[in-house]
């Protein structure tokens, strides 16, 4: 039997403790939720894990909470390698997901929709 490598139980543990507006995101995309795509959590990419990704249509998802503010550089060069292998990235805040989930399902669906 193979044992898990670092990334893996890395992942493991991130999603082991989501935040609740990661928590929240989780119920309406888990289980092909959202039109039919499938959305993995904490998905690893080069040396970065994505809070959400669905890799067949590349879109990333990311919830951003009050400690991005002092991450924007590191932020933005994930993006840039995310992009930079054909990824779409999404970015929403902790209170954008809480207060309105129907917006940021409807903008994750837009990018979803071209690969279905």
């Amino acid at each position: 039997m193979d044992t898990p490598n670092d990334k893996t139980i890395h992942a493991r543990e991130l999603r082991q403790l989501p935040t609740p507006a990661e928590a929240l995101l989780w119920q309406h995309l888990r289980a092909n939720q959202l039109k039919g795509a499938k959305f993995r959590r904490q998905m690893p990419i080069g040396s970065y894990f994505a809070d959400f990704g669905c890799p067949k249509s590349r879109c990333i998802v990311e919830i951003d909470g009050s400690c991005h503010e002092a991450k924007k550089t590191y932020d933005a060069d994930r993006n840039r390698f995310m992009e930079g292998r054909g990824w779409t990235v999404l970015r929403f805040t902790e209170q954008q997901v809480r207060t309105d989930i129907d917006a940021v399902l409807e903008a994750i669906g837009l990018i979803v929709d071209g690969a279905f």
